[in-house]
C-alpha cells in the first residue's frame, strides 16, 4: 500500500484477484486479430497457459512464474520451436499488459520473457530416422500418405505443407510451395482450409530442389489418385482453386486431412514397426522426416544457407542452431587450405647418396 501511495497507482484487490484463465478469456474476446491468429492464441492459452498457470490470480503471479513456464514447455516434450513459444509470450505479455492498463495489477511480469538462442535445443541425431527406416514408415502408413513422408524426407516440408501438396506446386525439377494446411481444416465450416506458409504473406513461395525419388513417388499417387479440386477464398478475398492430392475422396466427407490425423497414423506406424524408445513410445514424429532431409544435405555438403531456404527458417542462425553440429568436420580441410596457402609444397629435390651411405649399401650387398 505504501508503494502504490508512493507511486500513485491505487489497485482493487477485488479486480485482482480475477484468475488468469478468466482473464486471458476476456481478453482474447476482445482482440481484433485474424481467424487463423485467434486459433493458434486459443490453443495456446488453452493447452499450455490455463494448465499451468490459470487458477492464479493476477496479482499472485512473479516474473519467475513465467520464466518457469518459458523452459517447462519448451524443453517438456510440447514440441513447440523457440521460434513458436516467443511469439506465444509475446500474447501473454500483452494479456499482462493490458491488466496493468485496467489497474488490475501495478507492473507487467511477463514483460521481455522468451528463449534466449543459447536455450535452443539442437537436434538429437537419434532422432533422425535412417533412409531404411524412412522406407519403413512409408511402406506401412496409411496409402494415401505415403506420399506425405517422401515429400517431407525428400523436400523437408512440414507435416502441414505436405498435405497442402497440389498439381500447382509440381515444377521441373522442384516444387513450389506456397501454401500450408490450416490448422481448423478438418472442420465442417472450415472456409479457408489453406493459409500461407509460416513466415510468409499470401502471395511469397519458396522452391525445393526435387530428387527422382520424390517425382517418381508423386507420379505413383497420381496413377492411384487423381487430384480434388479445392476452391476457397485467400485472405485478400480472392477465390482461389488448387488440385490438392490429400484432399477427400468419400462422397459429403468436406473435410481436409488434419495434422493431428497424419499424425496418428505415423505413430501407429511407429508402434508397428517397433522404432520405439525403450519406454515403448514412438521414436520418431512427422517433424523427424524434415530432420533427415536436412541432415543429409548438410552431412552431404551443401551449403547450409541453401538448406535454411528450402526449410523456409525465418534466419539462416535458426538452422545453425539446430543442424550445425551435423556438418562434416572441417579441421582437416582447413589444415591442408592454410599449409598450401603459406606453405606451398616445394618440388621434390632428387638427392644423391652420401659416402658412407654407398658404402653401407655395398656392404649389405655383399
Amino acid at each position: 500500500m505504501e508503494q502504490e501511495k508512493q507511486t500513485r497507482v491505487r489497485v482493487d484487490p477485488a479486480r485482482s484477484a480475477v484468475p488468469l484463465s478468466v482473464w486471458a478469456g476476456e481478453w482474447l474476446e476482445r482482440r481484433v486479430i485474424g481467424e487463423a491468429t485467434r486459433c493458434n492464441y486459443a490453443g495456446f492459452v488453452r493447452n499450455h497457459l490455463v494448465p499451468s498457470l490459470g487458477r492464479k490470480p493476477l496479482a499472485r503471479l512473479a516474473r519467475r512464474d513465467f520464466e518457469r513456464f518459458v523452459q517447462d514447455i519448451y524443453r517438456g516434450g510440447a514440441g513447440l520451436a523457440a521460434s513458436t513459444v516467443n511469439d506465444r509470450m509475446v500474447m501473454v505479455a500483452a494479456i499482462m499488459e493490458a491488466a496493468v492498463v485496467d489497474k488490475r495489477i501495478t507492473e507487467n511480469p511477463a514483460r521481455g520473457i522468451r528463449i534466449s538462442r543459447r536455450d535452443v535445443v539442437a537436434v538429437d541425431e537419434d532422432a533422425v530416422p535412417t533412409p531404411a527406416e524412412v522406407d519403413l514408415i512409408a511402406a506401412h502408413i496409411t496409402p494415401p500418405f505415403r506420399l506425405a513422408v517422401y515429400l517431407q524426407a525428400g523436400t523437408g516440408q512440414r507435416p502441414s505443407e505436405a498435405l497442402a501438396f497440389s498439381n500447382e506446386c509440381r515444377r521441373s525439377g522442384f516444387v513450389r510451395i506456397r501454401w500450408q494446411v490450416s490448422a481448423k481444416a478438418h472442420r465442417e465450416d472450415c472456409q479457408a482450409p489453406f493459409v500461407p506458409l509460416k513466415h510468409r504473406l499470401e502471395k511469397e513461395s519458396r522452391d525445393i530442389p526435387t530428387a527422382l525419388f520424390v517425382e517418381q513417388e508423386v507420379d505413383a499417387h497420381l496413377r492411384r489418385w487423381k487430384p480434388v479440386p479445392v476452391i476457397f477464398t485467400g485472405q485478400k478475398g480472392k477465390r482461389i482453386r488448387l488440385e490438392t492430392f490429400f484432399a477427400p475422396r468419400q462422397p459429403g466427407a468436406g473435410v481436409m486431412p488434419s495434422i493431428a490425423s497424419y499424425g496418428y497414423q505415423f505413430k501407429k506406424v511407429c508402434l508397428l514397426a517397433g522404432l520405439v524408445y525403450l519406454d515403448g513410445k514412438a521414436k520418431y514424429t512427422p517433424r523427424s522426416l524434415r530432420h533427415f532431409f536436412a541432415s543429409t544435405a548438410l552431412a552431404n555438403g551443401v551449403p547450409i544457407h541453401e538448406v535454411s531456404r528450402w526449410l523456409g527458417h525465418r534466419s539462416v542462425k535458426t538452422t545453425v542452431d539446430i543442424y550445425g553440429h551435423l556438418l562434416p568436420g572441417a579441421w582437416e580441410r582447413c589444415r591442408e587450405i592454410l599449409q598450401r596457402s603459406m606453405r606451398p609444397v616445394a618440388p621434390e629435390v632428387v638427392s644423391l647418396p652420401s659416402k658412407e651411405a654407398s658404402l653401407s649399401a655395398n656392404n649389405q650387398a655383399a
